[in-house]
């Protein structure tokens, strides 16, 4: 599979964001397999130690979100953002058909996917996939909203909402099922 989904949840919604969980999975869009997933909480302060500035909107949005959700972000176990990372990009590159080619997937242009870049910077670690390769799922529920389909009401949500690993698998579906009707297969009846 060359084509992994993000999700970030994070104490902010700038570039230099502190990043509080990585999830990501593997998927197929033509046909709408899933992979491979990864998931871990981060220790906010060792975002903040790198530089990473929290908001405070985001931060009492979060007070608001379900018990559930925050049970995810606030364990003994998070790790700190540079073993997060090195964690993240071991898993890409064993999992990956071809880290050069593969497409990475967030929700919007400039969210997760230039936070979780961003956070590559501040650790002085090489994020492991082009940026040429950075793909928006925010346009594919646009276009997707064009055919008559809203992921956010014609497909339901397995697991709990505003959990990175979660939220990264149900965007994978919705993405692939946009896909399948942007895209559908040529059949051959031979």
């Amino acid at each position: 599979m060359n084509h992994l989904m993000l999700d970030l949840e994070t104490m902010g919604n700038k570039p230099n964001a502190p990043i509080v969980a990585i999830g990501a999975v593997f998927f197929t869009p033509e046909t709408g397999e899933l992979g491979h997933e990864f998931y871990t909480a981060v220790n906010l302060s060792s975002e903040m130690e790198m530089g990473a500035q929290p908001d405070g909107d985001t931060i009492i949005w979060w007070l608001k979100q379900s018990p559930e959700a925050r049970s995810a972000i606030c364990v003994d176990e998070a790790q700190h953002i540079a073993n997060a990372l090195s964690q993240l990009s071991t898993f890409i590159i064993q999992h990956s058909e071809n880290p050069d080619y593969l497409k990475v997937w967030g929700n919007g242009a400039n969210f997760d996917n230039v936070i979780l870049r961003g956070a590559y910077d501040r650790c002085g670690h090489i994020c492991p996939w082009k940026f040429w390769n950075d793909s928006d799922v925010r346009t594919m529920v646009m276009l997707g909203r064009n055919l008559g389909f809203d992921p956010k009401r014609h497909m339901p949500f397995d697991g709990v909402a505003h959990n990175a690993l979660a939220d990264a698998v149900h965007q994978a579906k919705y993405i692939s099922a946009i896909w399948q009707r942007l895209l559908p297969q040529v059949r051959n009846d031979d």
